[in-house]
């Protein structure tokens, strides 16, 4: 329970529409009670009327009571609906908000703790979930407790005892059977989280890797491993629901008991009459609306465990603290990135071989510097480390003599142009896939990127940057994504380009046409490309070349060769 402290916490940014709802709903109860116990005291009243021959009853003012409790009850469900689910839903909104900022805010060695897919449960499913909170606990059982405390001060005006039995009875119930369901269906509600998390995940795999699993005739398999998930899923929430039936069952149960009770005690005489005459019927009546009253309190407390574990998932993302943090305060930095790596050694969690090791390197502003060598030397997590993707464990690294830890993270954004290996497209227009580098961007600079890197076809219809791109829309090859990827560099042009194996992927006619824009483009900027691939290299300022995680050589390309140490020898091996 204490899971859901944190979330109660955010109802207290919307307290009066939450209080609103509530009110509505316990407006909608009590029209309720009322229409239901004065029709049916009118109905017995006019009935006695007639058989006691009297000839004046005033019908007029019950009558006009019966229809105001009807429309005031339609009236309210329908506010207490909107109100409701307007103010559930912006709960809802500003948590799914706060959700993403501290998500977005933990680095890559914190998001790697969370499997393909689970993320996205927790950010869509499991903050769905808690809607429940208010909507089936906390509002019913509000409006619950202030029926009964109505109607049990209203019936006693007319009879203490009868009045206390019924309020004593309902608040009993009140009391034993939220508690008591919560118990019973704490584990089909934790089944039901576990299952529909593992079926989302199970799923997203399954989406993702169709066509690798269609290609080795594994995609049945994985297909019946999902529809087993999905049938323990549908067996835990067959048992919630068999649990909920219980609970109307049981509430019906007492609701009849309590009428019963009620009709015999009643018979001996209401208020001090010994003839009960319509005031029989006003008890009897007011205890069946009353009851129904308690109704969505039955099985409130069913879904609760399943809330509490959406609730304990998301917090495990709210609650983790950021290992990278940037300072708020903005930092002032002249153009142009000077770059200067002082004895930085940094390995990845659970890995204990150093990928990075002392390693140093000084970069003037506007040079020019190609990062060569084999698989895992430490290219990649050199470029991750300026970006502050990832923290070393020792050295530093500052940009312009401002130390990397002291930029906040808008400037550093706004001043380095990436292009990584995995490229991300996003199921969304061309055009919002180019506008997340540049969002003030115009068509025309848009398609301007496009041409420069021989993506002009992806226009050339009737769509245009209106073309629906990825899941569901047109798919890029792996050199078509490379492309938009250094579309979006030049859109974003910032003073220092890490470019990460930019031309992976093209044939070698657009590799050189690539290479030569990135050289016009990036004339007077700063660079970094990290490339296994030897073509212009010769145009590079710098070539150093790496090898576990330390520079073993370093100088341009005719310096390089003229040594015949490693970068000759690749050299050699690429051009025979």
């Amino acid at each position: 329970m204490n899971a859901l402290l944190p979330f109660l916490r955010l109802f207290s940014r919307h307290p009066w529409r939450l209080g609103l709802g509530i009110i509505l709903a316990i407006i909608t109860l009590l029209a309720s009670v009322g229409l239901l116990t004065l029709s049916g005291w009118f109905l017995a009243a006019s009935s006695l009327a007639g058989v006691a021959g009297l000839y004046t009853f005033n019908y007029m003012l019950p009558a006009a009571g019966v229809r105001g409790a009807a429309i005031t009850r339609t009236a309210a469900r329908y506010f207490e609906r909107l109100v409701s689910h307007d103010a559930t839903f912006r709960v809802l909104q500003h948590l799914r908000v706060f959700t993403f900022s501290k998500l977005i805010a933990l680095s890559p060695e914190q998001l790697a703790r969370f499997r393909q897919g689970e993320l996205l449960n927790r950010f869509v499913s499991d903050v769905d979930t808690l809607d429940h909170l208010y909507l089936r606990v906390i509002s019913p059982l509000i409006g619950a407790a202030v029926v009964i405390v109505v109607v049990t001060c209203g019936l006693a005006l007319l009879d203490v005892p009868l009045a206390l039995l019924l309020g004593g009875i309902m608040l009993m119930t009140l009391l034993l059977m939220p508690p008591l369901f919560w118990r019973l269906g704490t584990s089909a509600g934790h089944q039901i989280a576990q299952h529909q998390a593992s079926w989302r995940m199970q799923l997203t795999h399954w989406i993702t890797g169709l066509s690798e699993l269609k290609i080795y005739g594994a995609a049945q398999r994985w297909r019946d491993q999902l529809d087993s998930e999905e049938h323990q899923w549908q067996q835990a929430q067959r048992r919630q629901h068999r649990l909920q039936a219980l609970a109307q069952s049981l509430l019906l149960v007492i609701s009849g008991a309590t009428v019963t009770l009620l009709l015999w005690i009643s018979a001996n005489g209401v208020g001090g009459n010994s003839s009960p005459g319509a005031f029989i019927a006003l008890f009897v009546f007011c205890g069946l609306a009353a009851f129904e009253a308690l109704a969505p309190v039955a099985g409130a407390f069913l879904p609760l465990s399943q809330v509490t574990s959406a609730a304990k998932r998301v917090q495990e993302i709210i609650e983790q603290p950021a290992v990278i943090r940037f300072p708020k305060a903005k930092i002032s930095s002249p153009s142009g990135i000077s770059l200067k790596i002082e004895n930085v050694s940094f390995s990845y969690p659970q890995r204990p071989e150093a990928v990075l090791q002392h390693f140093s390197l000084s970069l003037n502003a506007g040079e020019h510097l190609a990062l060569l060598g084999p698989t895992g030397c430490g290219k990649s997590s050199l470029l991750a480390l300026i970006t502050r993707g990832w923290e070393a464990q020792q050295g530093s690294i500052s940009l312009n003599d401002s130390d990397l830890a002291a930029w906040d993270e808008a400037s550093l954004r706004s001043r380095i142009s990436v292009v990584t290996q995995r490229v991300h497209l996003f199921s969304q227009t061309l055009r919002d896939n180019l506008l997340l580098a540049k969002p003030d961007a115009s068509d025309e600079q848009l398609v301007d990127a496009l041409n420069k890197v021989g993506l002009a076809h992806l226009v050339e219809h009737n769509e245009g940057l209106n073309a629906w791109m990825g899941d569901g829309g047109r798919p890029l090859s792996g050199g078509e994504l490379r492309r938009l990827a250094i579309a979006r560099a030049l859109l974003h042009d910032g003073d220092l380009w890490l470019l990460d194996e930019p031309t992976e992927g093209l044939d070698a006619s657009t590799e050189q046409q690539i290479l030569t824009l990135l050289q016009h483009v990036t004339r007077g900027k700063t660079l970094i490309m990290v490339t296994h691939r030897l073509s212009g290299l010769d145009a590079m300022d710098r070539i150093c070349v790496m090898d576990q995680g330390q520079i073993i050589e370093s100088g341009s390309h005719a310096e390089l060769i003229s040594k015949a140490g490693r970068y000759w020898r690749f050299h050699q091996r690429f051009t025979l």
